[in-house]
Formats: structure tokens, C-alpha cells, sequence
């Protein structure tokens, strides 16, 4: 089934949402990879707040490509989420509402997404430059001397990703 999601996201929306569904996110969401998310976690362990908000929020695993000439962002596909595992759990406990990846998740991070009812989406691999038609704005808000690993904030429009994990436990990269 395919579902229209927009802003703003909340917890609700995705509810009934069920791994293997298709969606289209239409709204603010945000980028960060490795190096951001191992800052963002250990600024909340510390009790320290984050550059921006995260409760309610959704991360894209990316890092774009500086944006051609003309252009709003260059190509901007997804990154493996394995590689996030060890810092989702903190994220999700302080309010994180999705994440956008590709691959699957650790036992840890889908207890965590069932436990605080929160989702995680999976984007194609190798459509980097296609997912970037979906992106209408761009704005670095954080940890800018990581590069294209800094945290973006991003307007997407029927940003296409399917279910991966949702918040019963449903997960389509476990074989049954």
C-alpha cells in the first residue's frame, strides 16, 4: 500500500504503518551520518541539548555531495544504518521519531524502535541522484566542520521510502 506523509510528522502517522508499506515524506527532515550521530549521542549521555531539535524528528542517514551549480544539493543517497546502530538506541530514547537507511538493524536499535514506537524507513541504494530531485531546500545546521557529514535540514517532497522496521516488530530483512 502507498501512504502520503507530511509535516508534521507525528508518532501517530506512523503507527499503522507495517514493514514492506511504501510511503511518500513530504516535509523537514535531516541528515547526518557516522561522525555526527557519535557527537549527537555523546552530547546526550553528558544531559547536554543538541544544536536542534530531535524529538519528533527524522534522521536521513547521508552525507550529500556539495550541490552543482544551479542546483539545490548534489547527489544524495542513503547510507548503511548498521553503521548507526551503536548510537540510534540514545537518539530514540530522547524523542527520535524515524530514521531513512539502507540495510538492516541491529537487535538492539528494533527493540528500541518497538519500545518508543518509532519507525525506520529504508531508501534505494545507487539513487542517490534521483532521491536528490526529491530535495527542494538544504540548510547546514550543525557540526559544519564535518563537511558532508555535517548535520543538514532538508525539504523533501513524496520522498520515496518503504517501511523497514516498524513499531510491532515487523521487519523486512528477517526471514520468517
Amino acid at each position: 500500500m502507498l501512504y502520503k506523509i507530511g509535516e508534521p510528522f507525528i508518532r501517530e502517522q506512523f503507527l499503522g504503518l507495517r514493514a514492506g508499506d511504501e510511503v511518500l515524506l513530504t516535509g523537514h527532515i535531516y541528515t547526518a551520518r557516522d561522525a555526527a550521530h557519535k557527537l549527537m549521542a555523546e552530547s546526550l549521555i553528558k544531559g547536554e541539548k543538541l544544536p536542534f531539535e530531535i524529538d519528533g524528528q527524522i534522521i536521513y542517514y547521508a552525507g550529500p555531495c556539495p550541490a552543482p551549480p544551479g542546483k539545490v544539493i548534489g547527489s544524495c543517497g542513503p547510507t548503511t544504518s548498521s553503521r548507526m546502530d551503536k548510537y540510534a538506541p540514545v537518539l530514540i530514547e530522547n524523542g527520535l521519531l524515524g530514521m531513512i537507511g539502507k540495510g538492516g538493524r541491529n537487535e538492539i536499535v528494533n527493540d528500541a524502535i518497538k519500545k518508543h514506537k518509532s519507525i525506520y524507513f529504508a531508501a534505494i541504494g545507487g539513487a542517490g541522484a534521483l532521491i536528490a530531485r526529491c530535495i527542494k531546500d538544504s540548510k547546514s545546521v550543525a557540526y559544519e566542520e564535518l563537511g558532508t557529514e555535517s548535520v543538514k535540514r532538508l525539504y523533501v517532497v513524496d520522498m520515496p521510502v518503504f517501511v523497514a522496521s516498524d513499531c510491532l516488530g515487523g521487519n523486512i530483512y528477517e526471514v520468517h
